[in-house]
This record gives structure tokens, C-alpha cells and sequence, in this order.
């Protein structure tokens, strides 16, 4: 199964959660990102209230609006939920091609 680049999220307004192996049933976000976020809110604040030390890189890039690099799973499908800054939420849900599954 190759690796899929990534997914592009259109508005830096939304809070989006991607499953690259959604089953159909059950989201189980393996990415989420906080586009909207501030210097001192989204991950840096999570890091903050944890105590935790958090990997400035991987704040930047959970930060923006293109997903990390992923591998499609089993079930061929990929699901993003996207909740706004008003808390509306919807569900996008990609059946993946031959060419993408590898």
C-alpha cells in the first residue's frame, strides 16, 4: 500500500480530524490539527496545561491546514470531521482508488 501525501484542508477557520482507515462506524482520528491557533493557544497551550514537552515542529505542522503525510488503511477509506469555530460539525468520507491504494 504506498503513502498517500496528504490531505489540504480549505479554511483556517475549521478544527479538522482525519481517519486514514475509517471503518464506517467509528471515527478514530489519527491526526487532528488546530489551524486557527495562536502562538499561545492550540498545541502550545495542551503543552502548557500537560507540563509536557512538546516538539516545536510537530506544534508548526498540526498548526497548519495540510495533513501530515499517511498510509491508507485496510478499509480503504478516509474520513475527515470538521468542526468550526461555532462547533458545527461535518463528515467528508473518501473511498480511496486503485491508483491511491497502491
Amino acid at each position: 500500500m504506498k503513502q498517500l501525501p496528504h490531505c489540504i484542508f480549505n479554511s483556517p477557520r475549521e478544527a479538522p480530524q482525519m481517519d486514514p482507515n475509517y471503518d464506517g462506524r467509528s471515527l478514530f482520528p489519527r491526526q487532528a490539527f488546530f489551524p486557527m491557533a495562536g502562538v499561545k493557544d492550540g498545541w502550545t497551550k495542551l503543552a502548557r496545561h500537560l507540563k509536557a514537552e512538546i516538539d516545536p515542529d510537530m506544534i508548526e505542522a498540526y498548526r497548519g491546514t495540510v495533513s501530515l503525510p499517511f498510509k491508507p488503511g485496510e478499509h480503504e477509506r478516509v474520513a475527515v470531521k470538521i468542526v468550526d469555530d461555532r462547533g458545527v460539525e461535518s463528515l467528508k468520507i473518501i473511498q480511496l482508488t486503485q491508483t491511491e491504494r497502491g
